[in-house]
């Protein structure tokens, strides 16, 4: 059977005093409080054009700007999803029931967006195709002018919410586990490292990117509407609405398929790249140590946990086998807590 053996290296002349060797677990974008706060920017903005546009159908008697406003209303409860995700992960950013931290609050709040999204496109297409049984008359004018409005609205959100590539800060966490004769030992090793552009899915903030699909979704719908409702309009081609409809509702249905899954892999703790995985593998093993046990998960825009069970002849402290991972190049500062823990084998 293997045993353990305990290995610890610290240079206690420059140890830090024992809060310092504390870990937090915030693993939140970068970014976080930026996005929050365009979100916000992006809601009022839309309420005030619900309100504008319901009160102009009541005032003028335009079933067309009504039917836009009440839409604007879902539209800002759909993006408050996302906002409140944002709220609630910085206000619990210290809750220690959060066992990893608040990062995946906001890809929580991505799936239900991408869900809310799909039936969204699920409404237009049932719409589109009952307006082709039974074509309805459309205003065209009226119709123009909203469909305009919209879009105008939805491309300043779109502007709001686009914003440039994550920037990550990564905090490594290193836990050496081992036992030999009953007696147990920690050995910790920080690494607080801010470093640079880094892209890729590991950084993307799943939350900002439904709020801003779910913005294209509906100026792609505008677009779509505006082309048309000219055509129609011009050559008296009123199934073509309902056409363009069906349409938007298949380009809908895919981003929201395709942030679904994105957003539900992170949510069930899958491996975001095989390749790490095995080059991590591949950083760690030795002639003397094998990797039993390794998994690398997202918890967060940014910041990935790895553990990792090795079984060597020749157990090195923790921190050897963190200074090995390094190797993963820029992939490496993602790594924001990892666990090792080490088995001794002859």
């Amino acid at each position: 059977m293997p045993q353990g053996r305990v290995t610890r290296t610290l240079d206690i002349s420059q140890e830090p005093h024992p809060g310092a060797w504390e870990k937090n677990h915030h693993f939140l974008a970068s970014s976080h409080g930026r996005n929050e706060r365009r979100l916000w920017s992006v809601i009022a903005l839309t309420l005030v054009m619900m309100v504008a546009e319901i009160a102009g159908g009541y005032l003028w008697g335009s079933m067309a700007l009504l039917a836009d406003g009440w839409h604007m209303a879902s539209h800002a409860g759909a993006l408050g999803i996302s906002a409140l995700a944002y709220m609630i992960a910085r206000k619990h950013v210290h809750n220690p029931r959060f066992t990893l931290g608040t990062g995946k609050v906001g890809d929580l709040a991505a799936f239900a967006s991408a869900v809310a999204l799909g039936l969204v496109a699920l409404l237009i297409a049932l719409e589109s195709i009952g307006r082709l049984i039974e074509p309805q008359p459309i205003r065209y004018g009226e119709a123009i002018s909203v469909a305009i409005l919209g879009l105008a609205v939805n491309l300043v959100s779109a502007w709001l919410l686009h914003g440039g590539h994550e920037h990550g800060h990564s905090h490594g966490h290193h836990h050496g586990h081992d036992h030999h004769d009953h007696h147990h030992d920690h050995g910790h090793e920080h690494d607080h490292a801010h470093h640079g552009h880094e892209g890729g899915e590991h950084h993307k903030d799943h939350n900002i990117t439904a709020a801003y699909v779910h913005v294209l979704a509906d100026a792609l719908t505008s677009v779509l509407a505006i082309a048309a409702l000219v055509v129609g309009m011009t050559v008296g081609w009123t199934w073509l609405d309902a056409l363009i409809g069906l349409l938007g509702a298949v380009v809908i249905a895919r981003w929201s398929f395709s942030l679904m899954r994105s957003t539900a892999g992170i949510l069930l703790d899958m491996t975001p790249d095989p390749h790490l995985v095995e080059r991590a593998r591949a950083a760690l093993e030795t002639e003397a140590d094998h990797v039993t046990d390794l998994h690398i998960w997202r918890v967060g825009p940014g910041h990935l946990a790895a553990m990792a069970t090795i079984v060597s002849t020749n157990p090195q402290p923790a921190c050897a086998y963190h200074d090995r991972l390094k190797a993963l190049g820029p992939q490496a500062h993602m790594l924001s807590h990892v666990t090792v823990e080490v088995h001794s084998c002859a």
